[in-house]
């Protein structure tokens, strides 16, 4: 038994963030609206921040990057999911391992009439994009990070191109909340390489961030602050933990639904 749902965290999003700038006819008809995914992860790594250090979560400003295959950001405001880079399904937001993230809807037009209809350019935006459709080589980020190396052109392009899309939705999250306190660093990728934790903050001094750049490449599935002392803005490194949260809620509702401990 379950009691959590992948997008409850986001629930408490408003209006204007989980709306879709289409006819409110199909909102109304259909639902279609942002509702997001990951949220045991964002919720989890959120709260563990605050009591990593000592804050009340009401008091925290955070962005939160869970990056693995899929990917997706937050901005939770003093506890509160206000915002979330995945939509209605998991296809928008930042760039993936095989997802596309964010375009233009005129390019899933042109392409399902140049490229066999609609089923055709689905299975291209969630099975042949992101990391694995740009490098033309993997979605796996270790694959991806050699082929560079080694000089490969389309596997730098795809991580400047992921990189470049998680900086811009840092700030502006960071926009959205009026500022911002912690920027947290999750999942797979988040978790175990320090590149691209450094490589997404890089140019947002401006917000009062400063890596600790040494710390950051030795930091590989641990938790860690790997942001300087004197940085405005505390970036961390959480890995998270779904299944504690999932177990957490469950035992919550039986206890409700039983009357047991």
């Amino acid at each position: 038994m379950s009691g959590t749902f992948d997008t409850a965290f986001h629930h408490t999003m408003p209006d204007y963030a989980y709306m879709y700038p289409i006819d409110y006819k199909y909102y109304e008809k259909y639902r279609v609206r942002r509702y997001g995914f990951h949220g045991s992860s964002h919720f989890f790594v959120s709260n563990r921040a605050a009591e990593m250090l000592g804050k009340d979560i009401k008091d925290l400003k955070i962005v939160t990057c869970h990056l693995g295959n899929g990917c997706s950001m937050a901005a939770v405001d003093g506890g509160k999911s206000i915002d979330t880079t995945m939509g209605m399904t998991p296809l928008e937001g930042v760039m993936m391992g095989t997802r596309s993230g964010d375009v233009d809807p005129g390019v899933i037009f042109f392409l399902a009439d140049k490229e066999g209809g609609h089923q055709a350019v689905n299975k291209m935006f969630n099975k042949n994009s992101g990391l694995f459709g740009v490098s033309g080589i993997s979605n796996d980020m270790r694959d991806i990070r050699k082929a560079r190396d080694e000089g490969n052109k389309r596997a730098a392009l795809a991580l400047a191109m992921f990189t470049y899309r998680i900086k811009k939705y840092i700030a502006s999250y960071a926009a959205a909340m009026g500022g911002v306190d912690v920027v947290i660093f999750t999942g797979g990728i988040g978790e175990n390489v320090g590149e691209i934790r450094e490589r997404s903050v890089e140019g947002l001094e401006f917000m009062g961030i400063k890596m600790n750049k040494e710390l950051n490449n030795t930091i590989c599935g641990t938790e860690a602050v790997v942001s300087t002392d004197d940085s405005k803005v505390k970036v961390m490194v959480i890995p998270t933990n779904e299944e504690l949260v999932l177990a957490r809620d469950s035992k919550k509702l039986y206890e409700e639904k039983f009357g047991k401990k």
